[in-house]
């Protein structure tokens, strides 16, 4: 009798709020403004004007000076963050998280990672930008879901980051647009960025606000996994979630285990070379498979998404093919999965065959210049369909030197896209009559309907002369 009073009187103090809930504590939220002031903040880098108006902190752009950025002034690692947020249409913002500023990084030049608000039709309020280090890690193009989501025309948005170990996700009103996993920096501010607008007078006194500003660094309950798309920049890594959704590594980073030559039965014994985690194609005369000669996988795919990162050379010249054969001179009859009739003078020269996501140096490669249209520049379908660099796309190419992401997917109804860094640059059907008018007038209309159709094939890094990188080359096989 005594227990079940006792426990009568916890439920009474638990319904009338004197005891807090085991949800409550779970949900210790610290409030990171008081309303009033911006008492544990600070401002650096540019000179926008922040102020509080009405229990809201307000910044206000102002001409001729660099991005500005207010500052807790403590750092924080793993945490969820939670805002309101308004902005004025047309002025682009963010909110910095796990970010520094050194004195011998740029002179003190915030960066890090960057939740966007982004009121434009470029809608991509929620992408994650690794700011002044190495531009964008997640394009919310990747997510479908993400458009339309952020409210425009001076409404309110609710902005959650969730920051836990190597997972970086961000939500708007209540809808997931971005999980990035990477590892570069475990902890750092979090800024309210107010960002420049040059001598864009037009813009001057344009405002972002921000208010119920909020954090959680205990008893962290990350939200529920979903489908999105992951972008993972930990070298040669899959993590849980990607697992979960099918993906697979499809180099192991450290041996040539599901690897071979092409026209080949063990993997060249020169011409690639593995190190700290890289593939990399030796320095060659710049000729086709002069070398080591290309290298294919074991296995063959036809429904797939492939993502790979890659390093160019200055001139360098590379490419990524799927679907591909490897013509040899002595077939007589062309069948699904066997290698294709060719004449015996095109057999076995150059690369094996196979529809080419293009890796090159359009700067200073000449191959740029050749095809038609554009069709053989950097991300394009090799001398058939030149990859789309206008617009937000134009930013889509690294420096030589760095790291590009490459993505290929291809549906089960034959759909194929080619993204560069988060940009989608390519989409046509394969099989379709447009492919083979474009097939017709191309270098491959040798190989008329045949090429590029086979229900399944491998994936193969071209080896083309030129010192080119490759890590992270990762695989999941679509139904």
């Amino acid at each position: 009798m005594k227990k079940l009073f006792a426990m009568g009187a916890f439920m009474a103090l638990l319904s009338v709020g004197l005891i807090p809930s085991v949800s409550a504590q779970k949900n210790n939220w610290t409030p990171l403004f008081d309303g009033k002031t911006l008492k544990g903040w600070k401002q650096l880098n540019g000179q926008a004007k922040y102020e509080v108006q009405n229990g809201v902190i307000v910044g206000t752009a102002v001409p001729n000076t660099p991005n500005s950025f207010l500052t807790t002034e403590k750092d924080y690692g793993d945490f969820i963050f939670e805002c309101e947020v308004n902005v004025d249409e047309g002025l682009n913002s963010g909110i910095q998280f796990r970010s520094l500023s050194k004195p011998d990084y740029n002179n003190g030049r915030v960066h890090g990672y960057q939740m966007e608000i982004d009121a434009s039709d470029r809608d991509y309020s929620g992408g994650i930008y690794d700011e002044a280090r190495r531009g964008w890690l997640y394009v919310p193009d990747a997510n479908p879901k993400s458009k339309g989501v952020f409210l425009r025309n001076n409404q309110w948005n609710k902005y959650r980051i969730e920051a836990i170990g190597n997972s970086l996700r961000t939500f708007v009103n209540g809808v997931e647009i971005s999980h990035v996993i990477d590892d570069l920096t475990p902890s750092g501010f979090i800024c309210l960025q107010v960002h420049s607008i040059g001598n864009r007078a037009n813009e001057a006194g344009k405002q972002v606000r921000w208010k119920n500003v909020r954090i959680q660094t205990t008893n962290l309950q990350p939200s529920p996994a979903s489908d999105i798309r992951i972008e993972n920049w930990m070298v040669n890594n899959i993590s849980e979630a990607e697992k979960a959704q099918g993906y697979r590594l499809l180099w192991d980073g450290q041996t040539t285990k599901g690897w071979r030559g092409a026209y080949k039965t063990e993997f060249p014994k020169s011409g690639w070379n593995i190190k700290d985690g890289v593939l990399t194609v030796d320095k060659g005369d710049g000729g086709e498979s002069t070398n080591g000669g290309d290298i294919i996988t074991t296995d063959e795919f036809g429904a797939f998404e492939l993502t790979f990162q890659f390093k160019l050379t200055e001139g360098a010249n590379s490419g990524v093919k799927y679907f591909v054969r490897e013509l040899l001179q002595y077939t007589h009859e062309f069948k699904p999965g066997q290698p294709m009739v060719v004449p015996a003078e095109h057999a076995q020269k150059g690369s094996a065959i196979g529809l080419e996501f293009q890796v090159l140096d359009d700067a200073k490669h000449p191959d740029a210049k050749m095809g038609a249209g554009g069709n053989r520049t950097i991300g394009s379908l090799y001398d058939l369909i030149p990859a789309d660099k206008v617009g937000a796309r134009k930013n889509s190419i690294k420096k030589i030197g760095d790291w590009n992401m490459g993505r290929i997917v291809v549906y089960p109804n034959n759909r194929v896209e080619h993204y560069l860094n988060g940009y989608k640059v390519v989409e046509y059907t394969r099989n379709s009559d447009f492919f083979k008018a474009l097939v017709q007038r191309s270098k491959y209309a040798i190989w008329g309907d045949k090429f590029g159709s086979a229900e399944k094939g491998p994936i193969l890094l071209q080896d083309h002369g030129d010192v080119v990188s490759y890590r992270s080359i990762k695989i999941r096989e679509l139904k």
